[in-house]
């Protein structure tokens, strides 16, 4: 399958994980990938600390200067810090808000120019924690809803450009730091089988689960598709508690 052969891609924060996954695919389908984020990646990898508001637009610079073109950029870079509002800091507000929400604007904001030169798309990587919440993450929800909003703003302003903009809003997928912290329980192997059976499918998500859907929706396959948030969490949140 080629359906990204001749386009230029951009992912940032895929040093591991979905944001990996998905650099992987656009890649085997065709794509020149460009990847940002503070670690080395195995593509076209730009350095770039997204808690800097100034980077976003130094790595649409280099993606220009070094292609001359942008058609799908794919805003997964995050970061999440753990605390009530109370416990909660400014500075720790403010550093979800920036690398979160903000990056992915500005990120936005200046592809803007290049992905209207070829119909291009956009997919921002939310979380089912823009729709709901777990305990002690009051920025980090705050900051992937703005996502989700984000991503419904830019279809409607710049779909009659030609872009397309859409969201995705995994649940628990099995990336690095997840696993990590499952093999931090006394005991994983029954961490996994409880954690297992909060979805219907009986599993946990793999970052491959999350990069087929993003490509999907970066593809000219959904040509058709903007300003949508597509929840990929196994069925987790359709599934209420037993009384």
């Amino acid at each position: 399958m080629s359906r990204f052969a001749g386009k230029v891609a951009l992912v940032t924060g895929a040093s591991s994980g979905m944001g990996q996954a998905t650099a992987r695919q656009l890649a085997e389908e065709g794509a020149r990938v460009f990847t940002a984020q503070r670690g080395a990646t195995e593509f076209e990898n730009i350095f770039a600390d997204f808690s800097d508001p100034s980077v976003p637009e130094q790595v649409i610079v280099a993606v220009e200067e070094q292609a001359g073109q942008l058609d799908v950029l794919i805003n997964n870079a995050g970061v999440m810090r753990e605390g009530t509002v109370e416990e909660t800091s400014e500075e720790d507000w403010h550093l979800q808000l920036q690398v979160n929400l903000t990056a992915p604007f500005l990120l936005t904001r200046h592809a803007m120019p290049l992905l209207k030169q070829g119909g291009g798309a956009i997919v921002n990587v939310g979380s089912i924690e823009g729709l709901g919440s777990n305990p002690r993450h009051p920025a980090y929800c705050a900051s992937k809803a703005g996502l989700h909003g984000l991503t419904r703003a830019v279809a409607i302003d710049h779909g009659q450009d030609g872009v397309r903009c859409n969201a995705v809003a995994p649940g628990w997928i099995d990336t690095p730091l997840n696993v990590d912290f499952i093999e931090s329980m006394e005991d994983p192997a029954a961490f996994r089988q409880q954690i297992g059976k909060i979805h219907p499918v009986r599993r946990t998500g793999m970052p491959e689960d999350v990069a087929k859907l993003i490509c999907w929706l970066a593809s000219d396959e959904a040509a058709f598709v903007t300003g949508q948030v597509y929840t990929i969490d196994g069925g987790r949140t359709s599934q209420l508690s037993l009384p």
